[in-house]
Parts: C-alpha cells; structure tokens; sequence
C-alpha cells in the first residue's frame, strides 16, 4: 500500500470519442468532421487517475467490455498509477462517450454505458473485500444506483469512509444521506438537490446546511474561480477555500481532479483547509491543459504550483 491510505474508487470507465465539427448536423444530414480524437475517460476513471497521480494509493472497481477499448483503458488506468486488477471485463462494449464539438466550443454527448451498465449485485459481492479494506471509498453516479447505494451502506456500515460525488446529478433517496461522510457537488448539483441557487457565499452555506440536514456528516462544495466550501455537522461557519487564478484552456477534467486530489489528500491525514487548497491547485492547473486524464497532474506539478509565490498570492478569497 506504498504506506498510504488506499483508496478505493467505484465509478465508470469510458472512452471519449471526440469529433469537431464546424457546426452541428441537422436530422438527416450528414456533414465532414474536422478531426476524431479518442480520449480515456469515465468519472470513476478520472478521479482514480486524479487521486492516483496526487500520490494515493488507488483501486479502481468497475468494468470494460470486450472490446479493444477496454485494452486500452486498463492499460492507461495502470500507466498512471491506478491499481485495475480488479475492474471486471463484461460482454459486449466497453462505455463510450460519442462527443461532438463545434467550433464555438458548443458539445452534444450520447453517452453508451456499455459494461458500466451491467454492473450489479454479483459485482458488489466480487468487490466487498477490498473495499472494506481501504481507508476511504469514492463513488459517482455514472453506474447503476442500486450498486452504488449497496456500496454506500456496505461501507459506511463497516466504518470505511464514503465520499460521493453525485455528478451526473439527480434526486437522491432521503435515506443515503446517512451513509456519505463527505459529499463533493458542484453549484448546479447543489441546486438540483435542495432547490437553493447558490449565487454566493451566504447561499453556498445554506445549501450546506440543507444537505447536513439530510444526513451527510460533512459537505464540499465547490463554486468554480469563487473557491469551495466545506462545512460539518456542529460547525456554525463553513471553512471557505479560495481558488487560484489560471489562465482556462479546457476546464473538462477540473471537477474530477479536484475531487480525486481531495480524496488522496484527505486520507493520507492532511487537514481539511489544507486539502481543500491542494485540490484546488491540482484542478487550476487541469484547466490550463486541454483534454480530461491528459490533463491532470502529478503530486509533484501541484506542489510545484503550490509553492510558487507569485501563484499564491493570486488565490481570492470570494466567499466572506
């Protein structure tokens, strides 16, 4: 375990399919696209990437289909650093994401959830026991529910910490709050989830709040150039985290970069406002870079950028 905390990951795996195009089809029309690039992708993919490369100590559970996709996949997950022994190889597909962008950066996706989808019951049995040896478990919502739910309870009955992410968003069952010890969303998530639209800092607060209601023992969101925040239960004021001021290429992979590097910073014992500040170092410096996994860097790079006092200097503090 490389003397760290491992982390294990339970997500999605895909392939991104890229197509640039100068404008969108209509129905029924076929027009020339500029370029097909093929990027690996998934949330469950790039957040272990993330908190891989961050210097945790990373298992990803998931699964890839037949398919020469699912090679390449494994293969880049193991290049950068990611434990995928145990990421099942299902029949058929692996996921693929089919993104089509044009040229003023406007994108479509259909997304083909491939073997994520097949994930179930005998998948959760087949992970159990290395999940419930890891100090921390991170899930998404990028595979079926029922597993990622079965995965929540298992863990957090058995006293290994739950961070989920619940990206792409939608409403959860009032009861699994109860099993999340740290819940990292996004403004749009946020607002999905407790109907607060979180314009500023008093808002982000009271999204927390509402979300601590439910039953999650501590919150992380985060507000884009505004920062993040964090908030507990019993904590009257939140720990409100600035960002750093980057120059934005491609921001895909910022929400899981920041996650990932939260995660692996959380676990190998840092302080909340200390890992808050290296996750949001870790996804400023994805931002400046184009593509999702390419984009992400290495424990190194971010404590480079960290010690840079020309970068901490351009950090703003938004929220009060």
């Amino acid at each position: 375990m490389s003397g760290l905390a491992k982390i294990a990951v339970v997500g999605s795996i895909n392939m991104d399919v890229v197509n640039r195009v100068v404008r969108h089809p209509q129905p029924g029309e076929t027009i020339h696209g500029l370029s097909t690039t093929y990027h690996p992708g998934g949330k469950g993919a790039n957040q272990a990437v993330a908190a891989a490369l961050a210097g945790g100590d990373i298992a990803l559970f998931g699964a890839v289909g037949e398919d020469g996709f699912g090679v390449e996949l494994k293969r880049t997950l193991t290049e950068n650093g990611v434990d995928a022994s145990s990421v099942a190889v299902k029949p058929g597909t692996s996921g693929i994401a089919f993104i089509t962008v044009d040229d003023t950066a406007d994108n479509s996706i259909i997304l083909s959830a491939g073997a994520n989808g097949q994930l179930g019951a005998a998948d959760v049995d087949r992970m159990l026991p290395g999940l419930l040896a890891a100090h921390s478990v991170l899930l998404q919502n990028e595979i079926p529910w029922p597993v990622t739910r079965e995965v929540m309870e298992q863990a957090h009955g058995n006293g290994v910490r739950v961070i989920f992410n619940p990206a792409p968003a939608f409403l959860l069952p009032e009861d699994a709050y109860r099993w999340i010890d740290l819940l990292v969303l996004n403004e749009s998530e946020a607002e999905l989830l407790t109907g607060i639209a979180v314009a500023d800092g008093a808002a982000a607060e009271l999204a927390a709040d509402r979300l601590l209601e439910r039953g999650a023992a501590a919150v992380v969101l985060t507000l884009g150039e505004r920062g993040s925040l964090y908030k507990a239960q019993g904590m009257a004021i939140g720990v409100a985290t600035s960002s750093y001021r980057v120059r934005a290429v491609d921001t895909t992979a910022a929400g899981d970069t920041f996650i990932g590097a939260l995660a692996s910073a959380t676990a190998k014992g840092m302080p909340i406002a200390e890992g808050l500040a290296f996750a949001s170092a870790a996804a400023a410096i994805a931002v400046t870079r184009a593509g999702a996994q390419e984009s992400i860097p290495t424990l190194e790079e971010i404590e480079a950028f960290m010690s840079n006092d020309k970068v901490t200097e351009g950090m703003r503090n938004i929220i009060p």
